[in-house]
């Protein structure tokens, strides 16, 4: 069953920056997509709130690669050795462009790698795409599947 059948969809975003986490939700909100965003600003602020959400599994995890503390990169290595959330697709949203950050993120299990657009009206339009994109045309696994 598709996951629009779900009573609830989560995204999960971890990001430090007040203005990025702002366009994220502006562009849910313009997107029409019925979602709740719950926020981390750090890896390790992440991880957390992925395991206290962890019955009710989030959606999509967007993950910003340089937070404090813990980082993106630390932190998506732990959510995919965790079989009780390595299923779950996770996005890393980046200004980095360096393809030493994207080659670690792909090998260590990212399910995308985007950089961030320096132009608001770009950043936006780039995270409306995505929502459209991961909430509207990908099958997502359901909350309860099982991991091989």
């Amino acid at each position: 069953m598709p996951w629009t059948q779900q009573t609830s969809v989560t995204l999960v975003i971890v990001e430090d920056s007040d203005e990025d986490f702002d366009t994220v939700c502006e562009a849910v909100k313009r997107s029409g997509v019925a979602v709740e965003v719950q926020r981390a600003t750090t890896g390790g602020g992440g991880l957390t709130l992925l395991g206290e959400l962890a019955a009710d599994r989030p959606a999509l995890v967007l993950m910003d690669l340089n937070t404090p503390g813990t980082d993106g990169r630390e932190a998506l290595v732990a959510i995919k050795a965790n079989p009780a959330l390595k299923a779950i697709p996770v996005v890393v949203f980046s200004t980095s462009a360096n393809p030493r950050d994207v080659g670690f993120c792909y090998a260590a299990g990212a399910n995308a790698y985007h950089v961030k657009p320096v132009r608001y009206p770009d950043h936006l339009q780039l995270v409306i795409d995505l929502v459209g994109y991961w909430f509207g045309r990908v099958v997502l696994p359901a909350v309860g599947a099982t991991n091989p």
